[in-house]
């Protein structure tokens, strides 16, 4: 009886495991139709007979950002499925970073894929923080990699005399970003003066000042 009960919970336990992973692909390709207006967890398939090689090619991380026009003094490209189609359904994207001398990509998360970066020039702090509140955090030279565990927040900062940059790499075809300060400052509806006075053991008035430094989401 024993032994038919552990049989059991073992068959059980695979079942269980095969069903919460994710399924391997049915098909060799599913480029993304981003005009479809279906919503599921991805995007439907563009007919197969009008996929293209542009639906997997991008240029777009060959240029440099323009950190001139950005009040952080960091700019993000992304070449994920948003901008290559045909990276739905394949898990992977990946991003430039460029930012200039002093300047930051401010503490955020990514809330479905981990992230690698390769440093392409300068030099970077980064680290990310744990759950427990402690601070991973390493100084890059150009030729580094550093890795930020799915969902932890973190950060790059530049701390060379010159502008720096990276390639980043996601097992995620649309990671998702959320910068911490403008999401918990610039949210529409906008959250309660009260909860975050007493979150950040702050005034209401600081509160509000804080409030005025970032745009509403739309």
């Amino acid at each position: 009886m024993a032994s038919s009960a552990r049989l059991f919970a073992a068959i059980f336990a695979l079942a269980l495991t095969s069903a919460i992973a994710d399924s391997d692909m049915l098909q060799d390709v599913c480029v993304a139709d981003l005009s479809s207006g279906v919503k599921v967890n991805g995007y439907t398939c563009t007919d197969p007979t009008k996929v293209t090689p542009d639906h997997f090619f991008s240029r777009g991380l060959a240029t440099a950002g323009n950190t001139n026009t950005s009040p952080t003094g960091s700019v993000v490209t992304g070449a994920n499925v948003e901008k290559i189609p045909g990276l739905n359904t394949l898990g992977v994207s990946m991003s430039r970073i460029d930012i200039a001398p002093g300047g930051i990509n401010p503490p955020h998360i990514h809330p479905r894929a981990t992230e690698i970066i390769f440093v392409l020039e300068g030099q970077l702090n980064v680290g990310f923080l744990t759950t427990a509140g402690k601070l991973v955090s390493k100084t890059l030279e150009k030729g580094d990699v550093y890795v930020f565990p799915k969902a932890l927040i973190h950060f790059q900062h530049n701390v060379g005399k010159g502008p720096a940059s990276a390639i980043a790499a996601f097992n995620s075809q649309l990671p998702g970003t959320q910068s911490i300060a403008s999401t918990l400052f610039g949210s529409t509806p906008a959250i309660p003066d009260s909860v975050l006075s007493k979150a950040f053991k702050m005034s209401h008035k600081q509160v509000n000042k804080i409030k005025s430094g970032f745009q509403p989401k739309i």
